[in-house]
């Protein structure tokens, strides 16, 4: 397992890149958590302003977008969730299919990727300042 620091959500926020070895030396999957998720990226607003936040996540995407299209994703967040817009009720997917269907994500320009992380913002969870 490899630990990638993908701030964006939050400053501190990792992924893991997991591989099982008993049955190849590439990886298999990764845990996103509230970074990549279904249909969207993470919030960036949380405990930095919008902005510099999704700079930061902008940076995370680019090095999510390096990982194989095969490799299965697992985020932290589906549908229901108020740290994303329109997410997906499925709880898992791969690069792959992220890169082709979630806007966000296939967003390659960073002025481009920003725009839309500065608009809809959900509201925030009651107990956001406690977490």
């Amino acid at each position: 397992m490899s630990v990638l620091h993908k701030p964006g959500h939050t400053p501190e926020h990792i992924s893991l890149v997991v591989t099982d070895q008993a049955r190849a030396d590439e990886p298999w999957l990764v845990v996103t958590g509230h970074t990549l998720i279904r249909s969207d990226m993470g919030r960036t607003e949380l405990l930095t302003s919008v902005e510099e936040g999704a700079k930061a996540l902008f940076s995370s995407a680019e090095k999510l977008r390096r990982l194989p299209d095969h490799l299965g994703v697992f985020p932290g967040t589906f549908s229901g969730s108020v740290y994303g817009r329109g997410l997906s009720g499925n709880p898992s997917c791969t690069i792959g299919f992220e890169r082709r269907h979630n806007r966000a994500f296939s967003l390659e320009n960073e002025e481009e990727f920003i725009k839309p992380m500065l608009e809809k913002i959900p509201v925030q969870p009651l107990d956001a300042a406690q977490i």
